[in-house]
């Protein structure tokens, strides 16, 4: 296969793995979304009573699991939008070495430094800047479907379908309200998305070192070194430990992009929002939300990348066993 192929190949395997772990975390985690949808709606919610009002009602299943196919969507698409972009960014950094005689970027396709990681080798500001440009990129095409969900999840609106609140979000305010609360979700996500690959490729490293493992070159050809259990246990640990650091950080861009898109009316703008919610209803507004988006991201960010990561090897051995060129 040519040169182009190859890395055509390559772009589309990662597009789908990320579709595929994107669908999967969203489906089995909507009801975590749905839940922190509903309390950072307004002060006078909590999750005890939001759950107790869900249980109350008919069908407590479907009603957990409201917005399930926007939340897909979402996920599933913009997850392979950020994984295929996020691994062409790291690729093309890697292939350009850039700035490696300041030690700004070191980039190395097989890494020598820790062996539970599929993925090229980067400095802290590569990864973090990387994982930023992928995520806010990946948002940005998936704010409709984004505005949609959290109205779908939200109980002040009675949306029938999604067609039905595309339609009315068009009817009542143009396109503009597709677009709702952008700034406040691009300043949550980039931020958050480098982070956690920071986060998380410093976590590798370092509990690998700690179980004091060997290159994955060696532990392919089954010559000692990591084992695949092993690997994948301190890929998930990693990807729940960045999921929790980055989302306390980010938790109130979150919570201020919540209310612009279910009340864009009563919010104008992200800055006005945030202090409005400071000034109505306290400081702790921001961090609505914050255990049930922390750990929803955790298992999300985890399950996602732990598996995506173990799709990238198998898909690089075979290729390898093939004799072709690694992904």
């Amino acid at each position: 296969m040519s040169k182009d192929g190859n890395q055509r190949s390559s772009s589309t395997f990662h597009f789908f793995a990320g579709l595929a772990t994107g669908c999967l975390s969203a489906t089995l985690l909507q009801p975590a979304d749905l839940l922190k949808t509903r309390v950072q709606q307004s002060r006078s919610t909590s999750l005890v009573t939001t759950f107790r009002q869900i249980l109350a009602g008919p069908g407590t299943l479907k009603q957990l699991w409201r917005g399930t196919l926007p939340s897909v969507i979402r996920t599933g698409v913009g997850s392979a939008l950020y994984f295929s972009s996020l691994n062409a960014l790291r690729q093309h950094v890697t292939k350009l070495n850039l700035l490696t005689s300041e030690g700004i970027v070191q980039a190395s396709m097989a890494s020598t430094q820790y062996s539970s990681s599929s993925l090229p080798r980067l400095s802290n500001m590569a990864n973090m800047t990387t994982g930023a440009i992928a995520r806010a990129s990946a948002g940005f095409v998936m704010m409709p479907i984004t505005v949609i969900k959290v109205r779908y999840e939200s109980s002040f609106y009675s949306y029938k379908s999604i067609w039905g609140a595309g339609t009315a979000i068009l009817k009542n305010e143009g396109i503009r309200g597709f677009f709702s609360g952008f700034g406040a979700t691009a300043i949550r996500d980039a931020p958050y998305a480098g982070l956690y690959v920071l986060f998380y490729e410093q976590s590798k490293r370092r509990l690998s070192q700690i179980r004091e493992v060997t290159p994955l070159a060696e532990t392919s050809n089954s010559e000692g070194g990591m084992k695949r259990s092993t690997s994948l246990s301190i890929n998930f640990l990693s990807g729940v430990l960045a999921a929790g650091f980055a989302t306390a950080i980010t938790n109130p861009f979150d919570a201020v992009k919540t209310r612009l898109q279910l009340m864009p009316g009563k919010y104008s703008n992200m800055i006005m929002a945030g202090r409005r919610m400071v000034k109505e209803d306290g400081v702790r507004s921001l961090f609505n939300g914050l255990g049930l988006r922390m750990g929803r991201k955790a298992l999300s960010s985890a399950l996602a990348w732990t598996l995506y990561e173990e799709l990238i090897r198998r898909a690089e051995m075979k290729v390898q066993e093939k004799g072709g060129a690694s992904l």
